[in-house]
């Protein structure tokens, strides 16, 4: 899972307001109901000693975000009266949170998006198609590919000696119609860094786009003919081709990150390890099993790597300088400020992960089996 949609997160000082809300809409009294659990939690995040301006940011974002049909959750962060960062989540939190403390509190945030999976889905036909793409968490792209050619689309049988030249005709249109869809497809594929491209509807269409999309992409397509352009076509099947597609993908991430760290024979492993490697720069991607009851706790320094077990291992930093925070936040901060990567498992995906955590290193000394490059 990339981070960097965190970095605005730790680019401002704390102390930070994070607030994890139930923000369904789905019955008459819903309103009424989300205020109440909201002037709970405000009265939380007061009596830890939150400021009034930033609490009445959060405010802002809760009573007048836009609602979302069905139940969803929302996810806020505010520092020194700015809301920094607000996302929707698409389900309820396991429960509504209030924390004021040095550090953003992220981790409920990391692992209900789970592995997040860019992707271009195209339902297309003989015309043209109709294409949306989705950036890792972000905001859909819509296009809507007209082909060049708008007659002679469908092979005709009048007989006689123009019969192949009406063909040909046929077969030319899908194919010049194919070639626009696959440039635009292209085009948003790039644009959101795709990681699987879904061609959807006419079989034949589809086969033509596929056949004229680069290389690249040819290689992260997945074809259906689930789907239709035409007024009332049932887009439910196409729908979970979608969703199938993607967590496959994602389970696919999961378990290369967990292949590659078992090949590094039990280097990296432990919350030690992880906190060493961390300070050195030297993490590619951390394994983090989700425990919400989770509370140990990690010292910290200024920057990103200034992390430790033991404050006396923060050299360079002075005792005011020093604080004590939650161990997944502390551990976060710094894979955002050396731009690594977190795999957020479940509990039976890696059981005998020692403390939870381990990590795949970008380096190992290679002369020293079982030992960390010490710099």
């Amino acid at each position: 899972m990339q981070l960097s949609f965190l970095r605005p997160l730790y680019d401002r000082p704390g102390p930070w307001c994070s607030v994890y809300l139930d923000a369904s809409r789905d019955t008459q009294d819903a309103r009424p109901a989300l205020d109440l659990r909201w002037r709970a939690l405000s009265g939380q995040l007061a009596d830890q000693g939150a400021d009034e301006p930033t609490i009445a940011a959060l405010d802002r974002v809760v009573r007048g975000h836009d609602p979302m049909p069905g139940d969803y959750g929302l996810a806020a962060f505010a520092s020194h009266g700015r809301l920094v960062l607000s996302e929707y989540l698409s389900a309820p939190p396991l429960r509504d949170l209030a924390a004021v403390s040095p550090l953003p509190h992220v981790m409920p945030l990391l692992a209900q998006r789970g592995e997040q999976v860019s992707w271009v889905r195209v339902l297309a036909d003989r015309t043209g198609a109709d294409a949306v793409a989705v950036s890792a968490g972000g905001v859909p792209r819509r296009a809507h590919v007209k082909g060049r050619e708008s007659h002679q689309l469908h092979q005709v049988k009048p007989g006689g000696w123009s019969q192949s030249r009406y063909q040909r005709a046929a077969m030319e249109a899908w194919h010049h119609n194919a070639g626009d869809v696959a440039a635009a497809t292209a085009e948003l594929a790039e644009r959101v860094g795709a990681d699987v491209v879904v061609l959807a509807g006419d079989i034949r269409a589809t086969g033509m786009v596929a056949a004229q999309l680069p290389e690249r992409w040819q290689d992260v397509v997945v074809r259906t003919d689930a789907g239709s352009r035409t007024g009332g076509a049932d887009p439910e099947a196409m729908d979970d081709l979608t969703v199938q597609t993607i967590a496959e993908v994602a389970e696919q991430r999961i378990t290369e990150a967990l292949d590659r760290f078992g090949m590094q024979e039990d280097v990296g492993a432990g919350l030690d390890a992880v906190v060493d490697a961390l300070r050195r720069n030297q993490v590619d991607t951390m394994l983090l099993v989700d425990d919400p009851s989770a509370d140990g706790r990690l010292w910290i320094g200024p920057e990103p790597t200034d992390i430790a077990t033991d404050p006396r291992r923060l050299v360079g930093t002075s005792a005011t300088e020093r604080q004590q925070v939650r161990a997944d936040a502390a551990l976060v901060r710094a894979l955002v400020g050396t731009h690594a990567e977190l795999a957020v498992l479940g509990p039976d995906e890696a059981p005998d992960l020692t403390d939870g955590v381990g990590a795949v290193l970008r380096y190992v000394d290679v002369g020293t089996p079982g030992r960390f490059v010490h710099g």
